[in-house]
């Protein structure tokens, strides 16, 4: 699940994640590294929730999308993009850069077995990517960019062999997925969504809520990515009422998403509700967008046509039965 980038490249579980840079230090002896280890952990703990419920979303809606990649569930992370990557290297007691940050439970990579969090990684297809050029510190771009190889080459043969030290490999074969990167952002507690990508901020409260509640934001933000709003936005101007239109698409979207991936589509309602009384007025709500009581009708009004689907057919087909409130070809949306 990844976000298709400027060169069309999508398709691999994730995306660059930027853990919170760790506090450098002039002497090695005052380093608490229980302490390092244990705010990487607890970053990557969050992600792996978010990568969990991606994936549930992305492989349980693929029928529907139009938008397709090859993925496996994996996501690296590279230690040149932390602060202060010798401090998270002798935290994780890792020889080189590169190691795995999540396997999406559900997906090839965890269902292989070999993919724990914090392995190291010493090779990718025909490459080490420990030998590719990078900062010293703060350096996202080279993980993009391994991403990126990765990508390609599930698109071209459908699966990816990845090296441990000692000289394991593991082979992948990939499944196709919605076309969608999920990014877990430090130091934020945003939620957004479009052109392929999901940013949820480490400091988003919903990570708090049980699994299918939390699905519910993240069902929301890939609706706008999946319906395309963030380029209908482009054409026919972010006014006022145009936002709104598309966020109360996404709201009806989501409990869609939520059932096909296996959630219960009420939990949607569960979330704005939850959400909406304690946090209305903040940052889910604005003028662009409906009261949270308001945005819980909508949801809830999709519900009875969900389940007539998910009896019926044992899917919800979005892509045939969901009713838009706009139109992406028509430049011209109608009055509110």
């Amino acid at each position: 699940m990844r976000t298709r980038l400027v060169s069309g490249l999508a398709g691999l579980l994730g995306a660059v994640a930027l853990a919170a840079p760790l506090a450098a230090t002039p002497d090695a002896a005052d380093i608490d590294y229980s302490a390092e280890r244990a705010a990487i952990g607890q970053f990557q703990s969050l992600d792996q929730k978010l990568q969990n419920v991606g994936w549930k979303l992305v492989r349980g809606n693929v029928d529907f999308c139009s938008e397709r990649v090859q993925s496996v569930g994996l996501q690296l992370q590279d230690l040149r993009s932390y602060g202060e990557p010798s401090i998270a290297r002798n935290a994780l007691s890792l020889g080189g850069d590169f190691a795995v940050q999540t396997a999406a439970r559900g997906s090839p990579a965890a269902l292989s077995g070999a993919f724990r969090t914090n392995r190291e990684i010493s090779g990718i297809g025909a490459l080490d990517p420990n030998a590719w050029p990078a900062g010293e510190r703060m350096h996202w771009e080279r993980l993009e960019f391994v991403h990126d190889y990765i990508d390609m080459e599930l698109e071209r043969a459908g699966q990816i062999t990845v090296r441990f030290p000692l000289g394991e490999d593991v082979t992948l074969r990939s499944v196709p997925v919605c076309a969608a990167r999920f990014a877990l952002i430090g130091n934020a507690d945003l939620a957004r969504g479009g052109r392929g990508r999901v940013s949820i901020g480490a400091y988003f409260p919903g990570f708090a809520y049980e699994e299918e509640v939390f699905a519910g934001v993240v069902a929301h933000e890939l609706a706008h990515s999946l319906l395309g709003h963030s380029i209908w936005l482009d054409e026919n101007q972010r006014k006022r009422r145009n936002v709104r239109r598309t966020e109360r698409e996404a709201d009806r979207l989501m409990p869609w998403l939520m059932a096909n991936a296996g959630y219960d589509p009420a939990a949607a309602a569960r979330f704005m509700t939850r959400w909406g009384k304690a946090h209305d007025g903040g940052l889910f709500r604005a003028r662009t967008h409906d009261g949270w009581d308001e945005r819980v009708e909508f949801i809830e009004a999709e519900l009875p046509q969900i389940r007539a689907l998910i009896a019926s057919e044992g899917k919800a087909d979005w892509s045939v039965h969901f009713r838009r409130d706009i139109e992406p070809k028509n430049k011209q949306p109608a009055t509110d």
